[in-house]
């Protein structure tokens, strides 16, 4: 069970023999006042509450995945910290957003953090991700390919998976809603965890979470580093889009080993002629009539194996693995002509997006990328799905 799931059966358990005057705030710390006996908390629908606890208050500390309220600690006022998250429960004046708190109950950040490493260990050992093919709603199945080079289809047996499906602006697992399998559609990216069959052909997922997502290439024509936005140009469509970023955007830059390796496990036999298929061993910039040269996977670059590239001990690719290690990429940084890729939620009209990452450096990435109809083909590029934070 999630920790928001666990959150919602312990205010709902109270709500059931509480006065209806009593509310639940569910949210992290963000600060404290000892002296006032105070803490501020920003709930997870966004809005800032004060808590207000008394002599009366009673501090719990729960372990995160704990169900059952009998397994709490008693803790006092100063073990709380900022960047814990707490459920507090007493009476709410509207006026004031503050809560007199008959009981605070706390999962400690230190807690948080070993949870999250546990459970990022467990999608990373026990997961899948990959792109839907097809969705079967009478047997409750789902085929995807893996996005690997020599992969094969597989099924996921959902009968018996929990669903979410990511927010329209991030890709953070714990931005993800409750969903169903009606929800999924060919096309989707997904990322699911379980256990799979001896051959690999076939997935028993417990969770899955999913999400309707597009990727393209484009060059900068103008950067508001202020205000976060920028105008590329598709180098597909040659026309201009808005990009839109904000504080859970991924900003990265690949270094140029980095992104010549990805160019290499990606696409090693276009990497490995120094460029694309046909002789196209020119820029993304080029190729879209503009832009700064890019470089060629240099000879003799190192092939994207081992942690530095994000291969799994089983052999698999995470690229989503790789590009959180990459450096971060501040937008005063970049150019016009700078090239990038950019991934987001569908766009109606694909003439502005809210970017959930956007990594620049990837010139010899494009460079080795085939091409369809003269457009960059991006393969298997593809970072739809977060793992699990909470």
């Amino acid at each position: 069970m999630k920790l928001w799931t666990l959150f919602l059966s312990l205010a709902l358990a109270g709500a059931q023999t509480a006065p209806p005057a009593l509310k639940s705030i569910i949210g992290e710390v963000t600060a404290l006042d000892a002296s006032a006996k105070q803490i501020k908390v920003k709930a997870d629908d966004g809005a800032l509450y004060t808590i207000n606890l008394g002599d009366a208050t009673s501090y719990l500390r729960i372990p995160p995945g704990e169900k059952d309220l009998k397994k709490a600690t008693k803790i006092a006022f100063t073990d709380v910290e900022v960047g814990d998250r707490v459920l507090a429960r007493g009476s709410l004046t509207d006026e004031t957003k503050s809560v007199a708190a008959k009981t605070l109950v706390v999962m400690t950040k230190a807690d948080l953090a070993q949870k999250h490493e546990r459970d990022r260990a467990e999608w990373q050992k026990r997961g899948i991700s990959g792109t839907v093919t097809a969705v079967n709603p009478d047997t409750k199945e789902i085929t995807i390919n893996t996005h690997a080079r020599d992969a094969k289809p597989v099924i996921i047996e959902a009968s018996s998976a929990g669903f979410r499906r990511y927010a329209a602006d991030s890709i953070r697992f714990s931005d993800a809603k409750p969903s169903t399998f009606a929800d999924l559609q060919v096309g989707d990216t997904i990322r699911a965890l379980g256990d799979k069959n001896e051959d690999g052909t076939r997935f028993k997922a417990e969770e899955l979470v999913s999400g309707s997502f597009e990727t393209i290439a484009a060059t900068v024509v103008s950067v508001n580093a202020s205000t976060g936005e920028l105008v590329v140009t598709d180098l597909k469509t040659k026309k201009p889009v808005t990009i839109q970023t904000n504080p859970n955007t991924m900003l990265r830059k690949l270094d140029e080993r980095m992104a010549a390796g990805l160019a290499r496990r990606m696409h090693p036999d276009a990497a490995a002629a120094g460029g694309a298929p046909g002789g196209a061993g020119a820029s993304a910039g080029a190729n879209a009539g503009e832009g700064n040269a890019a470089a060629r996977p240099p000879q003799g670059a190192p092939g994207a194996t081992g942690a530095a590239f994000g291969q799994r001990p089983g052999g698999g690719f995470d690229l989503q693995q790789m590009l959180e290690r990459s450096p971060q990429l501040n937008l005063a940084d970049l150019k016009k002509g700078d090239a990038l890729i950019i991934s987001s939620s569908k766009a109606a009209d694909g003439s502005s997006m809210t970017a959930f990452s956007l990594v620049a450096g990837v010139e010899p990435f494009l460079a080795a990328a085939p091409r369809t109809a003269g457009q960059v083909d991006l393969g298997a590029w593809s970072i739809g799905a977060g793992m699990p934070e909470q």
